[in-house]
């Protein structure tokens, strides 16, 4: 039994011969860490278990107070994916962009509809005609804001023009054009959910809802654009083309880095062009200037009873709209684009 214990070895001697302690403490700081042949090296390339080693501050291995390199080895079963690869994470990152304008023009409808129907429905005693062409300044500000991610398009005509000018990859025109579209139309449905009563009482009572053209208190000039009534066919369609154009000229002078730009005061900069559209080419036909903004808006309101009017008033006008949108797009930026 006695041969069988092990002694303790004096820290100052060994086999008879003194050994200096400041030395050895040296030497073992100094000395390689001892490696087994089952010991692999990491390669970059091989999927191998994470392994974590404790090291000093200097970065060399730690060792235990008497025994080998500290090495903890976690199976690569137990490693917590960080992005799980699952359904809602592919639709979550191949739908952000959509997403992004939705909510970019869903906040632009939301503010730019509710400064009308505050204007209208309360017969001018809570703004004017000043304080709808702020709201839409406003509207349009808070929705580049917001769908920045996207590129802040907002505006099909602006996603267009990119596709033809910019390179814009031409699969992703239709869904953004319909996320666009989609964004207007729930948003004047929570416009028209707010202002019910008061369009009950400005219409003359509930259920009835008529149109610009056909009703002195018409309340369907909140959702949507109409043409005063002494518009041409011709006026109708240079208003929307020559504000379409401004608007359009403007959003590439206030990116192009090559003038003097706006750099992160983009967002600002459209809000003074959208005031000034309104405040300037905005009274004839309402300055629609965006095809999502005007057919998302009139869509919701025919769906909630306005009829077949929406699409009939100003002698068909929003046909005539929606062609200078696109002739617009086809051939008036090859200039200065």
């Amino acid at each position: 039994m006695a041969s069988d214990q092990i002694r303790p070895v004096s820290p100052s001697q060994t086999a008879g011969k003194e050994i200096n302690p400041m030395a050895l403490e040296k030497d073992s700081m100094s000395s390689t860490p001892p490696t087994s042949h089952n010991e692999v090296l990491p390669h970059h390339h091989d999927h191998q278990p994470h392994e974590y080693r404790h090291t000093t501050v200097d970065g060399r291995p730690a060792y235990a107070e008497h025994g080998p390199l500290v090495d903890h080895k976690i199976p690569q079963d137990d490693v917590v994916q960080s992005e799980p690869d699952l359904l809602w994470s592919r639709v979550r990152h191949y739908c952000r962009e959509p997403f992004s304008e939705f909510f970019g023009v869903f906040i632009l409808i939301l503010f730019g509809d509710g400064v009308v129907a505050q204007v209208v429905l309360s017969g001018g005693a809570k703004g004017d005609y000043q304080s709808i062409s702020w709201g839409w300044g406003l509207g349009v500000m808070l929705g580049v804001y917001t769908s920045g991610i996207s590129g802040a398009h907002i505006n099909p005509a602006v996603t267009f023009a990119n596709c033809v000018f910019r390179k814009f990859p031409w699969r992703k025109w239709p869904i953004y054009a319909l996320a666009q579209i989609l964004g207007a139309m729930c948003a004047s449905g929570v416009v028209y959910a707010n202002y019910k009563s008061a369009i009950d009482v400005f219409e003359g009572g509930p259920g009835i809802r008529t149109v610009p053209g056909y009703s002195e208190t018409a309340s369907a000039g909140i959702f949507c654009t109409y043409p005063a009534e002494f518009m041409t066919k011709t006026g109708q369609f240079f208003s929307e083309f020559i504000a379409s154009t401004i608007l359009m000229f403007l959003i590439y002078a206030l990116k192009d880095d090559g003038n003097l730009g706006a750099g992160n005061l983009v967002p600002l900069g459209l809000f003074f062009v959208i005031f000034g559209i309104g405040a300037c080419f905005g009274w004839e036909t309402g300055y629609a200037i965006n095809l999502a903004r005007d057919f998302g808006p009139r869509l919701m309101s025919y769906m909630l009873g306005y009829g077949m009017n929406v699409w009939r008033a100003g002698d068909y006008y929003f046909w005539g709209e929606f062609g200078s949108h696109s002739h617009l797009h086809g051939k008036e930026f090859w200039s200065f684009c």
